[in-house]
């Protein structure tokens, strides 16, 4: 950029900037789409193209990963105004395209609209870059006529558009926000009618309207008058401040044949606390302090509350057949690292909300589920297993009974080549593709948009994945704003969303909280770089576009689990085609004999609330707390790689594949479950979801025989004790020798002390309670960092065969080698081994009285199995 363009541009990025500060009040919309623009929106995307101009650096950087190169700012865009023509150029060419093949009254419009641009661009080619007013003037008319031409779109052929209003939470965290607890009052359910055309009208959809049954029978939902309030949210479930009256809504979904609605909304009355229990049943939070589920039509009647209590009901999706899945917390659970944060997982019910059930029974938080277009459940799951646990939070697959849920795409993508969140997952129209949000950890749901594509090869950055909105970085991970959100796909190229340009105006919010709710508009969004507002209210944001219009209905997916009998919890049975089969190599001659299966056990009390002699361990990674498990049992691997066995449905599980000595090889990382008299099936151990399976004439030698059973493990592993599994071992062996003064060696004895005494690295929580001789062996000797000195690092997620456990432990290769006179038994040697391969934990619970029990060498189950 010459030196004149850049004083220009940053001119009019300070000119045009202290203009929308001084005059919110003129973003209101909605406004005609002929003649009159909406009020304050040329400055608006003025400042906001100038502000990108000045920095283009940025748009470089992304350019091989953007959908449409027309997105970023070109070497040859000087001004906004070359900008906008190129962009609307695009947007024209393309509708000329699409509208030629569909409707010849809209080609017709677009191609008169197309010559009506030619004809500004060829002034534009005729005014001096120097010209400032004459081309803002020419920048001012090309928006007119590009919004003639966005809204001529044959896609756009609704009459109306369902939306929410609401503030943002105010605290930043992507589990936090989704509590009513943490919640501002204000907002509601709304109709604009004729969005595109030049009387938009707007409708309450429930002004009038009352709850027909359960605890609010009677009752309005309201958002409240909108004022300003002084509230906060400590992250520890208490809510701080003077509220004003009324509601919060969350969440709405369009049942596929247009005429109903469901959604949640949260009272914000009452009790101000987070209600600690560890019996699950009894919730987590006051019942007017939680979402709970409605349903109604779209003309407000037949108003129904379908949840209600102390958990946290939200994100409904209507499903094909007539159910509706959602997110609860009615699993039980809390989150890992060190607030009160409960977690919510995929649930469904009936349209009536009765027969509710848990599809998933993950450890960590879940969020907004939609339908695919050919039956599928989407979502988003937390999903980290050891590992760092600020990116894990991507796209899943699960059939509507909650069998076979698999990651899409990027489950161990690489922070900051990827977003740390992909949210509000959608499937496009027609395509195989889907939308997301890429969004940010600790922050809320707005971001960036990007498409992903699950048919190319994931390779752990953005292989899959385009951005649709190169202008706005990932959040958190790339520095990038919460400038996007709530994208609702009409094609590959043509988005409804929430849109607020923060980079431009304001910086992005910070972790801490939300000082303001920004007001963020809807927006038409294109993928050549093109915004067109369609409604904003200038004191509280808009959220969730959606058309009112019939979708077709995707296919019905038979639901195929069987119903739990009283007296059990149930099975499924898997089958490995060839453990052998594996995108990572696996080390030289390595003759894998079985798979050893781990439950993975959920925080039961908030961790915030841990006292010593729990659970709390050494994280991994430098992360959260270091999750409970337990091992359930080991199954064989068969020469040729095959393994068919049985496994508990219901619980979350992981798996590691074992070589003859009985040392782990490899480890899942990851996490999945299976619902009752499932039958799944992987073709390898995390093998290239993208290849064909090998043809065979004969059927895999584990799949001739009857599916084996778990056979169950040394004393200590189930559940997981250190003093039941390892101190043992120490005692027979070690103790003595170590207690000699002369030998001057790190105490190996059972002798009760804390972790407040500093041990560098060991991230070891300074109130909790562990043997001498844990202190002693695991930072040093224990097994639980899997390499990888940053997270730029692969090895910080995946695990790389034969570098984990106790084959990467100094422990154990002195141990094998011998120590002094000490050669261990097999049995005592397994031992040692069993605990390097889990990470080296010392708890396998997470409640203070089970903690104490283990450290008495006790059996102490924990409560949530």
């Amino acid at each position: 950029m010459s030196l004149l363009r850049r004083v220009a541009a940053v001119g009019i990025l300070l000119a045009c900037t202290s203009v929308i500060r001084a005059e919110p009040s003129a973003w209101m919309s909605p406004a005609a789409p002929g003649a009159t623009y909406p009020a304050g929106e040329a400055d608006r995307q003025f400042t906001t193209l100038t502000f990108d101009l000045a920095h283009r650096d940025r748009f470089a950087k992304f350019a091989t990963e953007t959908l449409r190169p027309d997105s970023l700012i070109l070497d040859t865009d000087r001004d906004p105004l070359d900008v906008v023509l190129r962009r609307t150029q695009a947007l024209s060419a393309n509708l000329a395209q699409s509208a030629g093949a569909s409707a010849r009254a809209a080609a017709t419009k677009i191609a008169d609209l197309a010559n009506q641009l030619s004809a500004l661009k060829a002034q534009a080619d005729k005014t001096a870059l120097t010209d400032l007013p004459a081309r803002r003037a020419l920048f001012d008319q090309t928006l007119h006529l590009r919004r003639k031409i966005a809204f001529a779109n044959p896609l756009l052929d609704f009459k109306e558009l369902v939306f929410l209003k609401r503030h943002m939470a105010v605290y930043n965290h992507m589990c936090d926000q989704y509590y009513g607890i943490a919640q501002r009052p204000g907002g509601g359910l709304f109709v604009l009618s004729d969005p595109f055309g030049d009387k938009p009208a707007l409708r309450d959809v429930l002004e009038s309207s009352t709850v027909a049954n359960g605890r609010l029978k009677g009752e309005k939902l309201s958002g409240g008058p909108r004022r300003t309030w002084d509230v906060t949210y400590d992250g520890m479930g208490n809510v701080r401040g003077d509220e004003t009256t009324g509601g919060s809504f969350l969440s709405p979904d369009l049942s596929f044949d247009g005429k109903s609605l469901a959604f949640a909304y949260v009272e914000i009355t009452g009790q101000r606390s987070h209600v600690a229990h560890t019996d699950p049943s009894r919730g987590h939070w006051p019942e007017t302090r939680s979402y709970h589920v409605f349903k109604a039509g779209l003309d407000g009647s037949n108003l129904t509350m379908l949840t209600d209590g102390t958990w946290n009901d939200f994100d409904p999706c209507f499903l094909p057949s007539g159910r509706l899945a959602f997110i609860s917390e009615r699993r039980g659970g809390y989150l890992r690292c060190g607030r009160v944060c409960p977690t919510y997982t995929l649930f469904d019910m009936a349209t009536d909300g009765a027969d509710i059930r848990c599809l998933s029974y993950h450890e960590t938080n879940e969020w907004h589920p939609s339908v695919t277009n050919d039956g599928m459940i989407a979502w988003t799951r937390w999903d980290y297993v050891d590992r760092h646990g600020c990116t894990a939070h991507l796209p899943w697959l699960t059939s509507p009974d909650g069998r076979d849920p698999r990651s899409i795409h990027g489950n161990f993508a690489i922070r900051g080549k990827r977003p740390d969140m992909e949210l509000d997952i959608r499937a496009i129209p027609g395509s195989a593709k889907f939308v997301a949000t890429a969004a940010p950890h600790h922050a809320q749901e707005m971001g960036s948009l990007i498409i992903f594509d699950p048919r190319v090869n994931d390779d752990d950055a953005m292989g899959p994945v385009r951005r649709v909105t190169p202008d706005v970085g990932f959040p958190e991970s790339q520095g990038g704003a919460q400038a996007y959100g709530s994208a609702w796909p009409l094609s590959e190229d043509y988005f409804l969303c929430a849109y607020e340009p923060v980079e431009a105006i304001k910086p992005a919010p910070g972790r801490k909280g939300m000082a303001e709710s920004p007001a963020y508009g809807l927006y038409l969004v294109d993928s050549f770089g093109n915004k067109e507002l369609i409604y904003r209210d200038p004191d509280i944001a808009c959220h969730n576009p959606i058309p009112v219009k019939a979708r077709l209905t995707p296919p019905v997916i038979p639901d195929r689990s069987e119903p739990l009998a009283a007296d059990k919890s149930g099975e499924a049975t898997v089958s490995v085609m060839n453990v052998y089969n594996s995108q990572t190599p696996w080390p030289t001659g390595t003759k894998i004999t079985g798979l050893r299966v781990y439950q993975v056990l959920p925080l039961s009390i908030a961790s915030a609330a841990i006292k010593h002699g729990t659970g709390i361990q050494i994280p991994q990674g430098h992360d959260s707390v270091n999750i409970a498990r337990e091992v359930l049992g080991t199954v064989p691997v068969e020469a040729d790689g095959s393994a068919y066995f049985t496994v508990p449905a219901r619980k979350e599980l992981f798996f590691q594949a074992i070589y003859d000595k009985g040392l782990a090889v490899t480890s899942m990382r990851s996490a999945t479950q299976f619902q009752p008299g499932e039958r799944a099936s992987c073709q390898g151990c995390h093998e290239d979801r993208h290849q064909t399976p090998a043809a065979s004439l004969t059927a895999p030698l584990a799949m001739r025989r009857e599916p084996s059973k778990l056979t169950g493990d040394v004393d200590g592993t189930k559940p997981f004790s250190y003093p039941r599994l390892v101190q043992p071992v120490l005692n027979r062996y070690c103790v003595d020798c170590h207690a000699k003064p002369e030998n001057k060696a790190p105490r190996l004895d059972s002798g009760i002390v804390s972790s407040s005494i500093a041990i560098k690295g060991s991230y070891m929580n300074p109130v909790t309670k562990y043997f001498a001789s844990y202190m002693s062996l695991t930072p040093k000797f224990g097994f639980y960092n899997y390499g990888g000195k940053t997270a730029a690092d692969p090895k910080w997620y995946r695990t790389t065969p034969g570098e984990f456990g106790a084959r990467a432990s100094k422990l154990y290769a002195l141990l094998e080698k011998g120590h002094y006179d000490v050669k261990l038994p097999p049995e005592d040697l397994r031992r040692i081994t069993l605990w390097l391969d889990s990470c080296s934990p010392f708890y396998g619970v997470y409640e203070p009285e089970g903690g104490e029990a283990q450290l008495r060498g006790e059996v102490a189950r924990p409560t949530l199995e």
